[in-house]
């Protein structure tokens, strides 16, 4: 009988927002333990060799891994299965490159290309507050920070702004009507809107509403919903091409006969 946690990860098995090819061998990155869940990352090998193309084969992420060439958050990181999540700050200094993991429409993860200036820091969403043993309040992040004395305003589902380089808090951007936000996960994930409405339900799953800029209109668990701005149209961070609007496929086959693709 099994014992302990799967070291394989097949590539039929892997998650769909990685978009690996379903051709291009048995197996994929299976991702170490670290901040993310398994199936809410991406290893920084398939960063390296299917996005980027700076490897062809696992065993050149290795290398460029072990010449410490790849940073996530502003730390040096060795293993190429390292789990590279949401929001995430992937940097490689010998090039100059940053990139910011965020999702497209479609709910796949995509490198979208950032300033210095950007990549000082990064938005966490809060997942938890309590009190330690010593009276110390403290705050859990969906990356799995702990902050201590964070701001006495900060409740659960906001979001706050941390210097990746100091991991302290600057501002707060709050979970309410009107605020700017991104879903992650569901069959709208990557679409961005502004919160309209959340409905509470006792014992099961609340729900948020959201308008998008085109003036669709869409509901999500609130589990799902990511704080990026204090009002619609405003967002911290860069934002991937389309701005967060999902097209209906019509409008996508227009402009691909636009484009000459069809």
């Amino acid at each position: 009988m099994p014992r302990g946690p799967k070291k394989h990860l097949k590539r039929l098995n892997a998650p769909r927002k990685w978009n690996l090819a379903k051709m291009g061998g048995v197996w994929a990155p299976k991702p170490s333990p670290g901040p993310h869940k398994t199936r809410e990352c991406l290893p920084v090998a398939i960063i390296l060799r299917e996005r980027l193309k700076y490897a062809l084969t696992n065993k050149e992420c290795m290398q460029i891994c072990m010449e410490r060439c790849v940073k996530v958050d502003g730390k040096v990181r060795t293993d190429p299965t390292y789990p590279a999540g949401f929001m995430d700050v992937v940097e490689l200094e010998k090039c100059g490159d940053r990139y910011r993991l965020l999702y497209d429409t479609k709910g796949r993860f995509v490198l979208v290309r950032i300033s210095k200036e950007e990549a000082q820091y990064k938005l966490c969403r809060v997942t938890k507050i309590f009190i330690s043993a010593n009276k110390i309040p403290v705050v859990v992040t969906h990356d799995g920070r702990t902050i201590r004395y964070p701001d006495p305003d900060v409740k659960v589902n906001d979001t706050i702004k941390v210097n990746i380089a100091t991991g302290k808090m600057s501002d707060i951007y709050k979970f309410e009507q009107g605020a700017n936000v991104v879903l992650t996960g569901g069959r709208n994930a990557g679409r961005i809107g502004s919160l309209m409405h959340i409905e509470r339900h006792e014992g099961s799953f609340d729900i948020v509403t959201l308008k998008d800029a085109k003036g669709h209109i869409f509901a999500t668990r609130l589990g799902n919903v990511f704080v990026i701005g204090g009002s619609a149209g405003s967002a911290e961070v860069t934002l991937p091409k389309g701005k967060g609007i999902k097209k209906t496929i019509l409008e996508e086959r227009a402009e691909a006969e636009a484009r000459g693709e069809i």
